[in-house]
């Protein structure tokens, strides 16, 4: 058995991180949202954990859908010499994608802390399928 010297950087050299390593030093937002689109609508789903559904501020304006939620609680207790003070913000803009059809209010539901936006497409943005008509070539 050989013996080798220990070299902490040895681990670190043989690739560089990119923005997506967890040990980068960001936080990555993206497990907090999630966007997806179906042929008839258009369903965004936020992390909004620990704040009631009166706390939730959303806003639509030129095709950006900004959620807003902030929860403050703090307790004091002067038997037990006992102060808490907690507080939940989150914050995320969105960039809706498709033509959403603006007469219909999307559909909001608060459950197990998911907040779950569904907006409808309107019918200009749904795929149209053609069928071919003729004589075809042979």
């Amino acid at each position: 058995m050989q013996l080798v010297r220990y070299n902490p950087l040895r681990g670190m050299l043989h690739r560089w991180p990119t923005w997506d390593d967890e040990d980068f030093g960001f936080t990555n937002t993206a497990n907090n949202l999630d966007v997806s689109e179906t042929e008839n609508e258009v369903v965004i789903k936020a992390n909004v954990a620990g704040v009631p559904a009166d706390a939730v501020d959303l806003t639509f304006e030129e095709g950006v859908l900004w959620i807003k939620a902030e929860k403050t609680q703090e307790e004091e207790d002067e038997n037990k010499q006992h102060y808490l003070k907690s507080s939940w913000n989150y914050s995320y803009k969105v960039a809706v994608p498709g033509m959403i059809d603006h007469s219909v209010d999307p559909t909001l539901v608060l459950e197990d802390g998911i907040l779950t936006v569904t907006f409808k497409k309107s019918e200009a943005s749904k795929p149209k399928r053609f069928k071919i008509t003729g004589k075809t070539g042979k």
